[in-house]
């Protein structure tokens, strides 16, 4: 159970930093490209009732509040890899290198955390379906 409720931290810790690292009304945000504001939008959207009804599933063991979860969870991490697009190579004769802010150089705290947000819903689903929680 312990390495739930620490995944589950960390997922806290992402949607949550997501949010104030993109939140910026200028569009300061590091990428290549400009992500919409609706799927930023998602991730927190979906992001926080999932980290509720998670914490809620994993204090009852009710397998509806699992379920539920889970469907959130994976609705956060589709709009996390999207975020993620803002990485991608611009191409065309205007584009510029990747714009750069203060939280690090290149994608690679998004990459860590979005990747890693997949890798720990991966492995939320197959507690649920398993119906163990470790």
């Amino acid at each position: 159970m312990l390495i739930t409720w620490v995944l589950t931290a960390l997922a806290t810790v992402v949607v949550v930093l997501t949010r104030v690292r993109l939140s910026r009304e200028e569009g300061g945000a590091a990428g290549r490209l400009s992500i919409p504001q609706g799927i930023l939008n998602t991730h927190t959207i979906a992001g926080v009732p999932a980290i509720l009804v998670w914490v809620a599933y994993l204090l009852t063991e009710r397998p509806i509040l699992g379920l539920v979860g889970l469907v959130l969870w994976w609705i956060t991490v589709a709009a996390g890899l999207l975020i993620l697009a803002r990485w991608l190579p611009a191409k065309g004769r205007h584009s510029s290198g990747p714009a750069t802010d203060t939280w690090g150089e290149g994608p690679g705290l998004s990459v860590l955390a979005h990747v890693g947000l997949l890798i720990g819903v991966l492995i939320f689903t197959v507690f649920v379906a398993t119906g163990r929680l470790f």
